[in-house]
């Protein structure tokens, strides 16, 4: 499944494998410059949008609702994949 995502990334010149170092046989992950402006843009794009759902809420009360949410998300992924896959 993971060789299936780098494939992807590396097809939209998101990510590019090279060659490790320390031994010919791994290879890296490295992100490109393209896979970085991609990234800002995403994270960019979801501060908007986490700003305009919890516009109505201060701090106090975001800031618990973000971690109860991330927990929330993460039961999900994991419920989703296979025992050998969690995160």
């Amino acid at each position: 499944m993971l060789t299936y995502l780098l494939d992807d990334l590396e097809a939209r010149e998101l990510t590019e494998r090279r060659p490790d170092p320390r031994d010919r046989r791994a290879r890296q992950v490295v992100v490109t410059d393209q896979g970085r402006d991609e990234l800002g843009r995403a994270r960019r794009g979801l501060a908007t949008a986490e700003g305009r759902l919890l516009a109505d809420l201060d701090e106090s009360d975001a800031a618990p609702l973000r971690t109860l949410l991330t927990r929330v998300a993460r039961t999900a992924q994991n419920a989703a994949l296979g025992p050998d896959e969690r995160c």
